[in-house]
């Protein structure tokens, strides 16, 4: 799900978030990529958000913090590594007791 702003405005932001994304790289988290960044602030910044502005976005890019992003991350692979491993529907019983 990419939030609507983002999809229009990606060509204005992309400045932002490389700049984001370099202080990460430099902090020494290689491996964030700029679509956990996104996903991070979709999911969990602007979920509520219908209407966002460019000062709001570039603000919101700006103001995140590494450990928000790394939390994130780690969270949805934890998911994703839970549901991979649910099988049949017994599985999904004893999951959800």
């Amino acid at each position: 799900m990419t939030h609507p702003f983002i999809s229009a405005s990606k060509e204005l932001i992309q400045p932002v978030l490389s700049s984001k994304m370099e202080e990460f790289h430099m902090l020494g988290y290689e491996e964030v990529t700029e679509n956990d960044l996104l996903s991070y602030l979709e999911m969990k910044k602007w979920k509520k958000e219908r209407e966002l502005s460019l000062h709001q976005v570039v603000n919101d890019i700006l103001s995140v913090k590494i450990t928000q992003v790394m939390s994130y991350v780690t969270i949805e692979s934890y998911k994703s590594d839970m549901f991979s491993s649910v099988n049949n529907g017994e599985d999904w019983k004893e999951l959800l007791k």
